[in-house]
């Protein structure tokens, strides 16, 4: 049961920081709205959230910084919206997820290219 309570907790904390986030409610210039949170890991005592952040830019651990020192902001804007007695304490780390997919994507659109430009076809 205390799985489900963490991955609920989890969901709300992931939807709530992706709001100020997109919302520009976050005021620290190197957070930038095309920060995504992929995931959040709540401990099963509720005491911290570990939040895990991707963008497809590169400059991604600038924008971790940026919200590492806004985590006090963010803290109490959950504190606000969630209706549970302790809010987790909030830790931010890097994932670089979206920018390796589109790495990945890059490479395979140069291998697919002919020496013209042109695109190889199955025919």
């Amino acid at each position: 049961m205390a799985g489900f309570r963490t991955d609920r907790v989890g969901a709300l904390i992931q939807e709530k920081i992706g709001e100020l986030i997109v919302g520009g409610k976050i005021k620290d210039p190197r957070v930038d709205s095309l920060l995504s949170v992929t995931r959040v890991e709540v401990s099963r005592d509720l005491a911290y959230a570990d939040v895990f952040v991707s963008s497809c830019r590169k400059n991604l651990s600038t924008g971790v910084a940026g919200l590492k020192s806004a985590a006090g902001f963010i803290q109490a804007q959950l504190a606000r919206s969630m209706h549970i007695r302790v809010t987790p304490r909030i830790r931010f780390h890097e994932d670089p997820g979206i920018q390796k997919g589109f790495d990945i994507i890059r490479k395979i659109d140069v291998l697919t290219e002919d020496h013209d430009g042109r695109l190889y076809s199955a025919e």
